[in-house]
């Protein structure tokens, strides 16, 4: 018979696994920035296109954020060869059209969507020699407003940093005064575009006002702050059927304590449902196109991609009044909740800092917008018409254009 996997581990494995969390990550962090390459200094001049480094086969924020800047230098013309970059890690697929890393052209600046912890372990794991005479740039995304002690450790390894909203910039500023530049995510440069599936093939009512939140248990669970939307939706409507929140829910499978708090704290209500399975990105968008409202009381967004998308699609949004995606939207574009500042509390030690504060939604004030737009459709339907609208400004390439320039392509 066969020893359990946890009985073949290395002995030093086994050390490794009895670390605390925020330890090993330290250890990580300031272990492989002993070993990685340095890039050229000063930065070279940059050339031909963009290299585009990151998780591109995942379904992260971080993933994201490559493709959808690939997207935006197809938009402006520009070359951008994709590169994967980053551990293999469960839920990644393979990557389509990901280039040799061997035929990228010299002087091309790299990209690296790899947050600054992780960004000494990415390159060690790129080909020797790939630094040489590059420009090498970090788009780095954090949803507090200070970084974490080990952030510093992936500073040495860029010559400046892009980051996708003005709360993170200003969060990453003090690592590197005057290196980090705003470009926010080319939302509207790859629009979402649903799948021709409709409320019935997601089993819900027709007629019924349809509240979305959507958020991933990777993620965060306190930093999503999904509780928060099931009481305000409780408060708003009770059981009223023609009222349904559906809670769209990625990464369930190694979060059990966290789907079973969402169980209780629904109440088994029938008017609330749980979507779980794993969706294309086209039916993903079919999805959010399904409902009538985008509800986010998020502590902290980095950037905020349900939101944007969901204006993008024409939805009337409601979301805290704080953090990264107040950068796209305003009182006129997205019904806003107040909040008050609490010290930024993760049990799982992922998004703390040293001081951190986070944002505690107003549920009383969740609570009105939730009704207002339930009940007023014509409101609803011009919200999410002035959302798109100023998504589709607010959104493109022209950020990531005025980037290029600024480095010389």
């Amino acid at each position: 018979m066969s020893s359990p996997p946890s009985t073949r581990l290395h002995p030093l494995h086994r050390l490794w696994r009895l670390l605390p969390p925020d330890a090993r990550r330290s250890v990580l962090a300031h272990g492989t920035a002993l070993l990685a390459p340095r890039p050229t200094q000063p930065p070279p001049p940059a050339k031909s296109g963009l290299i585009v480094a990151g998780e591109l086969g995942r379904a992260s924020g971080l993933g994201e954020g490559a493709r959808l800047m690939l997207a935006g230098l197809e938009e402006l013309g520009v070359p951008g060869w994709p590169l994967r970059a980053g551990l293999r890690l469960p839920g990644e697929t393979e990557d389509i059209g990901v280039t040799d890393a061997s035929t990228l052209p010299p002087g091309a600046p790299l990209v690296l969507h790899v947050n600054a912890p992780h960004v000494a372990a990415a390159l060690l794991r790129l080909p020797r020699g790939l630094l040489r005479g590059r420009r090498v740039i970090g788009c780095w995304a954090w949803e507090l407003p200070v970084p974490p002690p080990n952030w510093a450790t992936g500073v040495r390894f860029v010559h400046e940093v892009w980051a996708p909203s003005r709360f993170t910039a200003a969060a990453l500023e003090p690592l590197m005064p005057g290196r980090v530049r705003v470009v926010p995510y080319c939302v509207a440069s790859r629009p979402p575009v649903p799948s021709a599936m409709d409320r019935q093939a997601f089993g819900l009512p027709a007629e019924a006002v349809v509240a979305l939140c959507s958020f991933s248990l990777a993620s965060s669970f306190e930093r999503k702050n999904p509780i928060a939307a099931i009481q305000a939706f409780r408060q708003a409507f009770g059981d009223r059927p023609d009222r349904v929140l559906l809670m769209k829910i990625g990464h369930t499978g190694h979060f059990g304590s966290d789907m079973q708090r969402l169980r209780d704290a629904a109440g088994g209500a029938a008017n609330i449902r749980f979507e779980t399975r794993t969706l294309s990105i086209p039916d993903n968008h079919a999805l959010t196109a399904c409902a009538d409202i985008i509800l986010s009381l998020h502590r902290s967004e980095g950037f905020g991609l349900v939101p944007a998308e969901g204006m993008l699609l024409g939805r009337a949004v409601i979301a805290t009044n704080w953090s990264g995606n107040t950068d796209f939207m305003d009182e006129d574009t997205a019904a806003l909740v107040p909040y008050r500042l609490v010290p930024a509390v993760d049990p799982r030690g992922v998004f703390q800092a040293p001081g951190a504060m986070w944002a505690d939604a107003d549920i009383g004030a969740a609570v009105a917008h939730l009704r207002r737009l339930a009940d007023d459709a014509p409101a609803r339907t011009a919200l999410g018409a002035r959302a798109q609208a100023a998504a589709r400004q607010r959104l493109g390439s022209a950020p990531l254009a005025a980037a290029l320039r600024d480095i010389g392509l």
